[in-house]
């Protein structure tokens, strides 16, 4: 009878710790990763702005090869950077090593047809979609391992939003 006394708070005590090192695993990222930005693609205009997010949709998607399968494809983007720290595509290859030392490992992932690259959208406060509007970049924090986060939109001089 005491082993259910302690199930619950236990079961919630391992679900904290879950999301909690989640979390520590993602603000590491942003603390250590490294910068790189992608140049974004053009979106349809009518579904530009919806609401309180902006679709996202980047250049570099295209360099994905397509594949027979292409339901569930993963792989890494391998880039190089300039001194602005934008991003080149260099290969594709189906892990993030081996690599040179100058070049970054991208995870990127297909699903249903569709390359997608860390995020999808830039979600906002309401009211500050024309704040977002001249967005021509997307920062990112891509880790040693080919994860990323997308921190920051830029405009077309690299200036952030």
């Amino acid at each position: 009878m005491n082993w259910r006394r302690w199930t619950v708070p236990g079961g919630l005590a391992l679900v904290l710790a879950v999301v909690n090192a989640g979390i520590i695993s993602r603000e590491r990222l942003v603390r250590e990763g490294e910068t790189v930005l992608l140049e974004l693609a053009p979106v349809d205009p009518r579904s530009l702005m919806q609401g309180d997010y902006m679709a996202l949709a980047f250049a570099l998607a295209h360099e994905v090869p397509s594949s027979g399968d292409d339901r569930h494809a993963d792989g890494y983007l391998i880039l190089q950077r300039d001194a602005e720290r934008r991003a080149t595509f260099v290969r594709v290859q189906p892990a993030a090593q081996p690599r040179a030392g100058d070049e970054l490992a991208l995870r990127y992932r297909v699903r249903g047809g569709r390359v997608r690259l860390v995020s999808n959208a830039w979600f906002f406060s309401e009211g500050q979609a024309e704040r977002y509007q001249p967005a021509r970049w997307g920062e990112m924090r891509v880790g040693d391992d080919g994860e990323a986060l997308l921190v920051a939109l830029r405009d077309e001089n690299l200036k952030t939003l």
